[in-house]
């Protein structure tokens, strides 16, 4: 449909608040004097490019903090393919299991594929 909101749509004034580019601002300065800042920065808000709006049925904020490099990748609770999934995924795949009918846990944690894309996962810092 193309009336449907985007991202854009919703995020564009917030996006503009004094305490977002504050954020923005305090994150690159960190960045370039030399700290370690999951995500890296190609994969800051990867929820909003791989989840249209529209297909949104589940927004989870998450805060479970990744320790080493190549685990964050953007989507809460996700790693790429061929890192352990984290012992919060692992809770979450087995809720899922028992609460809807028919979901097969998957053997990975990468959020991006599969039949939990469908989910929104964003990361709250």
């Amino acid at each position: 449909m193309a009336n449907e909101l985007t991202w854009h749509d919703v995020l564009a004034e917030e996006k503009q608040q004094p305490y977002f580019l504050n954020t923005l601002q305090t994150v690159a300065s960190e960045r370039q004097s030399g700290v370690t800042i999951y995500p890296p920065q190609k994969d800051v808000f990867n929820a909003f490019r791989f989840t249209e709006l529209g297909d949104v049925k589940v927004v989870i904020l998450g805060q479970d903090p990744y320790h080493g490099p190549g685990q964050a990748h953007g989507l809460a609770f996700s790693v790429r393919p061929g890192i352990a999934i984290p012992p919060s995924l692992l809770n979450m795949y087995k809720e899922l299991e028992n609460t809807i009918p028919g979901f097969t846990r998957p053997n990975h944690g990468y959020l991006e594929a599969g039949r939990v894309r469908a989910f929104c996962y964003s990361i709250l810092c």
